[in-house]
């Protein structure tokens, strides 16, 4: 079971960047785990924004892509957001998951067996 840290959230202006951390320990993280964020606003439901397979395959929500990217460092066991020309729409609690199932809908937050504990990301108009 991996369990895993956000990190890098905080406080930028529109059209600003920031980078997310996501730390994992406790699991073979480069061999057994897709790896996604997540953002969930206030009054709104959790939202797929970004994945990454086990091959390094990615995808994104379309309001995010052009924007942001995501990646993995297996050799550090760390998968990254970065994030760039910040949008007021995109302040939420930014969260990290990962999942071990071979087939799953990656877009889907109940696909994910294991998350973090969120990291908010404030962006000002």
């Amino acid at each position: 079971q991996v369990q895993l840290v956000e990190s890098g959230g905080g406080l930028v202006q529109t059209g600003g960047s920031l980078r997310l951390s996501c730390a994992a320990s406790g699991g073979t993280f480069s061999s057994s785990y897709s790896m996604g964020w997540f953002r969930q606003a206030p009054g709104k439901e959790r939202e797929f924004v970004a994945s990454i397979s086990r091959r390094g395959w990615t995808y994104y929500r379309d309001s995010v892509k052009d924007r942001f990217t995501i990646s993995r460092d297996n050799a550090k066991n760390t998968v990254y957001l970065q994030m760039s020309s910040l949008k007021p729409e995109d302040t939420a609690v930014y969260y990290c998951a990962a999942s071990t199932a071979s087939d799953m809908n990656r877009y889907r937050a109940d696909s994910y067996g294991e998350w973090g504990q969120g990291t908010q990301v404030t962006v000002s108009s």
